[in-house]
């Protein structure tokens, strides 16, 4: 039976830049399927729209331009911080993850570019953001069960996360 929306399937993936480095698979997170709602808002829009219309068993590739995927690198969203806005007790460093306040309160993860004497430049764009991606997906199953809340998604029913 074709995937429809509000199906809740489970998918092996790998997804890989242009170059073919693998930023994310299955395989990586544990190796269990990906569960989730077809159409549910949990995942980047062209991976969901991708498995409408598929069949269990069903393996496909598909490259999503960076609006189907975590958008376009956006430079305003590079911003220059005074270093004395973080703690005293963490010396702010290149390369570091760090939670920021966006513009709507929501909180949001930022990376660490560089500290230039006082200040600290921090870009809160996704870090796959104006990326091109590519995806191996196979659905393994159609028809599953919800997981209970605050389980953590990958279908092993355990109540963590991944």
């Amino acid at each position: 039976m074709a995937i429809k929306k509000g199906d809740i399937i489970k998918v092996e993936y790998e997804g890989t830049l242009d170059d073919g480095t693998v930023f994310d698979s299955t395989k990586l997170n544990g190796g269990n399927p990906l569960k989730f709602e077809v159409g549910g808002g949990q995942l980047i829009k062209g991976f969901d729209d991708s498995v409408i219309g598929k069949e269990v068993g069903e393996e496909f590739s598909i490259t999503l331009q960076p609006s189907d995927a975590y958008g376009d690198y956006k430079n305003d969203m590079v911003r220059k911080l005074a270093k004395n806005l973080f703690p005293k007790e963490q010396e702010p460093q290149a390369g570091m993850i760090i939670q920021v306040m966006d513009e709507t309160g929501h909180i949001i993860l930022a990376s660490i570019k560089e500290v230039i004497d006082n200040n600290v430049i921090v870009d809160m764009n996704h870090p796959l953001a104006g990326k091109v991606l590519k995806f191996k997906i196979k659905v393994t199953e159609t028809g599953c069960e919800p997981d209970p809340p605050h389980t953590c998604g990958y279908g092993c029913g355990h109540d963590h996360e991944h």
